[in-house]
Parts: C-alpha cells; structure tokens; sequence
C-alpha cells in the first residue's frame, strides 16, 4: 500500500510474517491495461520465478529453489462487453517452512473479478502471505496418559506428523476462515457453519469445486489415522486407528450425470473406557468421516454453506460386580408385634403339652387296673 491507500509494487515480504494487506489501483485506459498490466493475471504471481529454501549468497543450485504451485489458477484478463474479467483481486499465498531445511513449499490462490471499463475505473486488491509449519509429534502435549483426557486435543497423523484435530470454523461475517480453524477436544460434541464463496468460473467446474470444498473440511492436511490413547507416537502403529472416509461418490449412484459436492462433514467418534475400574482409561475404537452431499444446482453457488458435526459415542460395557463380593443380612426385627407373637406362641405350646401328659396317665392307669 502507497500513498492514499493506492497500490505500489516491489514491496519485499516479511519473512515468518503472516500479513494481509489491501491496496487501490486506478485505471486509465482500461482495455489496455487489462492485456498488459501484471498485476491484472494471475501468471504473474507464480510464472518464471521460485522461493530459496533458505538465503545464500553462493551460486545458487536447483535443488535450492522452490517452484510456487498455483491452486485452480484462473486464465487469463480478457476484455468483452466493456468488462475486464479475470482481473486478480486477491491473492494468497501458503508458505511451508521448516526450522532446520528452510522453506518446503508455496502455494497461491486467486480471488477474480471483472472490471466496467468506465472512465477512472478502480480495483480493490488485496494479498495474504501465510507462513506455516509441520507440528511435529514430540512438540505437542498429551492429551492423557494413556487414555484421553476429557477436553484435551485429539492426535492425528498423516505422512507421520502428528497434529490436533480440528474442523471448519467461520470469520465474523460468517465466510469461512482460510487459516483459523477450531480444535477439536476429546468428549465435547460440537456444530460448526460457515459460507465458502466461489468465483464465477469456479461455478461451471465441477471437479475442481468439489476439490476445494473437501481441501477445505479437512484443512492443510487430509488426515489419515487417529491415536487410540492420548500418548500415542506416530512410530507405534497399534496406536492409531485409520479413519474411515465415505465421500460423494457413493452418493451418485442415482444421479450419473450431477455433481454432488460436499455440504456438510459429519464425524463420528466411538469410545470406550479401558482398564481398572478404579481408574478406567478411555480409548478411541473407531472414527468415521461422513460426507453429506447434494447436487450443484440445488445450491446458490456464489456462496455454498458448510457445516461440520462432530459427535463423541461411549460404548463402555461396564462388567458385572464379582460374586465374592460382601452383602448387608440385617437382623432388625421388623416386626413390632414379634416379641408378643413369641409370648403367646410358648404359652399355646404350654397347654398343649399339658392335655397330652394328662391323657398319657390317664391310658396308664387303665392299663395298669385292668
């Protein structure tokens, strides 16, 4: 940005700077500056240039240089109608760096629009530059030991960096964010939306919107495996569960000639708590990411809705107590009228014995007269 906010080449970028800027520029001649101005297409943002892995002053190698890799690049500015299209209006960039090896990757996307070729015409543009590392396994805290702990992060891998789950989460005026996204915590159920927008030639490409919307559920890196126990390392295999993934695909059995795109990621997590009863662990038992989809052109798709669910299901089986355990035989007498009932009961037994002894004698004597 120059002077009165107006657009001014050649700034240098910061390096781990993470930054966006916007910045005016005014047209003359339209139809001429929309074929020949770079600033206009988006080739040059990437073409005929690369990164250094890291500063050298030497002569510089190939093995030193990192080619940028443009996402969905549009085509190139084209005046019709008295329009400028594809004109570039926001470009990003993704900056992959590691502390020991330097720069790894970079990626850009574009934003396009088109310009009325009235007199004095203007273009907002703005540019992002986003640096981002790997999170290494041994640089992220446990989230239990061994079983999960409620509320801490949950682990997963992919090509053996271990990171934190974590899912969609949406801007203040409700678009989804490109770079924040909201962590998911073990045993919190949670429902996030957010609107992507699309460009008007992402709209008539099936393929690639569909690519987009699935890079944009599952973040920087499509995860693959989740950890069972909150300690687990990424060189133990009998502690991660490999996720089950269910797409669209299967969901256009019945409509060969649509294009469903994802719409809503639903995340299904069963647990279970393991171990001593007197101090269970709980376990992940398996995890399944669920698609929901729905055709094109049942949606708006200037702006298409996304959301995610995530739902944590305890499948505890808790066993049986032990027979041998102790049990409580109370010997209250319950009973008030129980000591009267004994009373009468050795009194009644009394009389009885009595009239049986008196007619024992009485056969005894008639015995003995006789």
């Amino acid at each position: 940005m120059g002077v009165s906010g107006l657009c001014v080449d050649g700034n240098p970028a910061g390096f781990l700077e993470s930054k966006s800027t916007s910045c005016t520029r005014v047209f003359t001649n339209l139809s001429r500056s929309c074929v020949s101005d770079p600033a206009l297409n988006a080739a040059s943002y990437y073409r005929d240039f690369a990164v250094l892995k890291v500063p050298i002053n030497d002569t510089i190698a190939e093995s030193m240089k990192v080619r940028i890799s443009p996402i969905g690049p549009p085509g190139a500015p084209y005046m019709k109608d008295n329009l400028c299209n594809n004109a570039v209006s926001e470009v990003i960039y993704e900056i992959e760096f590691n502390g020991t090896r330097g720069i790894q990757s970079v990626s850009v996307q574009f934003k396009v629009t088109s310009i009325s070729g009235s007199s004095g015409s203007s273009l907002q543009q703005r540019f992002t530059l986003h640096f981002w590392t790997r999170m290494l396994s041994h640089t992220l805290p446990r989230s239990g030991n061994p079983g999960y702990m409620t509320g801490a992060p949950l682990l997963i891998a992919n090509d053996s960096a271990v990171q934190h789950m974590s899912i969609l989460q949406s801007e203040g005026d409700g678009s989804c964010s490109q770079f924040l996204r909201h962590t998911v915590r073990f045993g919190s159920n949670v429902r996030t939306g957010c609107k992507l927008r699309l460009t008007q030639m992402e709209e008539s490409n099936c393929s690639y919107i569909q690519l987009k919307l699935y890079k944009a559920f599952q973040g920087m890196n499509q995860a693959e495996d989740l950890a069972i126990i909150g300690s687990a390392h990424s060189t133990q295999e009998e502690e991660w569960v490999t996720i089950l993934i269910q797409n669209c695909s299967v969901q256009t059995k019945n409509c060969s000639s649509c294009c469903m795109i994802p719409v809503t990621l639903d995340i299904q997590i069963l647990w279970t708590k393991m171990g001593l009863l007197s101090n269970p662990q709980a376990h992940i038992l398996g995890v399944r990411y669920f698609y929901q989809c729905q055709p094109l052109k049942s949606l708006s798709t200037s702006l298409v809705p996304l959301t995610t669910v995530v739902t944590f299901t305890d499948m505890t089986e808790w066993p049986e107590p032990p027979r041998g355990m102790p049990k409580l035989h109370w010997k209250l007498p319950f009973d008030f009228f129980f000591p009267f009932k004994m009373v009468l009961n050795i009194e009644k037994n009394y009389r009885d014995d009595l009239t049986a002894y008196f007619v024992l004698i009485l056969i005894l004597s008639s015995i003995l007269c006789f």
